[in-house]
């Protein structure tokens, strides 16, 4: 195995858009291709010099669903003789792709690649799994493919109501999940008003109306100007008499994102200024009935591997896929609010598992070079039971 240094470099992202709105009729190829070439003209890298690309994604739609990846790179550019190739771990599926990148670099089978992920739920299908074979008489149900994206496979319900089992579990109170959501949505308002955001952000013209189109530049699922009253008047959808609601769960939408991953002395002789290193990882398993408390043990796992404590880490992204995530974090880890997500984070920004990961990185990587700090850890949950945690170094 090499001892390469792998970098992360460039990157972009569609804006994310609400479940069935504004990306709905895009196929989720077409935000791919968007965000990888976008990524590849902010690195200033060509795309004939990358042979690999790597893409997370969770429920495949459209007819060139499972080929997305292989897609988008030979839309932007990439030669024939580049590879692709899909990874899925639920939530942390973008995340895994910069890291499977990034192993494909230190086994010497790449050397620059792009790694992103992305999402369109608002074109996921019904499904009839009798059909193929025929059925005899009767009324047949379709079946809601989102929903199978979003339920755990081992009888738990919903993922919400894993966070419900998380709260229950841990006694965190409703009003803390809200005030959560509440400082979130805060955030992404903030950081869409300040230009935060739009950094990352390649705009996209979008359908509008029955032949015109307009310029896509901001996320649609934030909402800044929530309140405490109203987040509160919000009912617990996964069970009754619960604390979990829309106000304080992660948003589902539709989006894709990518970044450069290669090795740093091949990006450089390419006139590719690395942005930062990425320099360990750490993944666990967890009960899946629990799986929100993921990030605790994946973190923990992180700081131990590289000697570190959670003072060393300048700032931390934690996937909002619950506030109970984060409360939970919070508790366990003893790390502190005005180091994590402060540009909003999926119960503002939103969710899509392919994309998430990456978005994450992308914030994580902005947020050091404002700042002038050295670490960021980017973590999340991930459904079935595991957590994650990736640490990355400004250069």
């Amino acid at each position: 195995m090499s001892t390469r240094e792998i970098v992360l470099a460039g990157g972009k992202r569609t804006p994310f858009g609400d479940f069935g709105k504004s990306l709905k009729d895009i196929p989720l190829s077409s935000l791919a291709t968007h965000a990888a070439k976008a990524c590849i003209e902010a690195a200033g890298l060509s795309p004939e010099k990358i042979d690999h690309a790597v893409w997370g994604n969770v429920l495949p739609v459209d007819p060139d669903g499972y080929y997305v990846g292989r897609v988008a790179a030979l839309n932007i550019g990439m030669p024939d003789s580049s590879c692709a190739l899909g990874v899925n771990r639920a939530c942390g599926s973008g995340t895994q792709a910069i890291l499977t990148a990034a192993q494909q670099i230190m086994t010497d089978q790449s050397t620059i690649a792009i790694a992103g992920g992305g999402e369109n739920f608002s074109r996921g299908a019904y499904a009839q799994t009798g059909m193929r074979w025929g059925v005899t008489r009767g009324r047949q149900s379709l079946e809601d493919t989102v929903e199978w994206a979003y339920s755990d496979p081992f009888g738990h319900g919903l993922m919400g109501a894993t966070a419900e089992n998380l709260a229950e579990d841990f006694q965190y109170r409703r009003e803390d999940m809200d005030a959560w959501g509440l400082m979130s949505q805060q955030r992404a308002g903030a950081a869409i008003e300040s230009g935060f955001l739009a950094k990352q952000i390649a705009p996209i013209e979008v359908p509008e109306g029955r032949k015109g189109t307009r310029l896509m530049e901001t996320d649609e699922f934030p909402r800044p100007d929530i309140t405490t009253e109203k987040l509160a008047k919000l009912p617990a959808v996964f069970r009754k008499g619960g604390q979990v609601t829309p106000g304080n769960s992660s948003g589902v939408t539709d989006g894709a994102a990518w970044v450069v991953v290669g090795d740093r002395s091949a990006l450089e002789a390419e006139g590719v200024a690395p942005r930062a290193r990425l320099v360990d990882w750490a993944i666990v398993g967890v009960s899946p009935r629990i799986m929100g408390c993921g990030p605790v043990p994946a973190i923990k796992a992180l700081w131990e591997k590289r000697g570190l404590k959670a003072s060393d880490i300048d700032y931390y992204e934690i996937n909002e896929a619950f506030a109970v995530v984060n409360l939970h974090a919070e508790k366990e880890l003893g790390v502190p609010r005005d180091v994590t997500n402060l540009y909003g984070g999926g119960i503002s920004i939103g969710h899509p598992p392919g994309a998430t990961g990456v978005r994450m990185t992308l914030v994580a990587m902005q947020h050091l070079e404002d700042t002038g700090s050295k670490y960021a850890v980017i973590s999340m949950c991930m459904g079935a039971g595991q957590g994650m945690a990736v640490l990355i170094e400004r250069i």
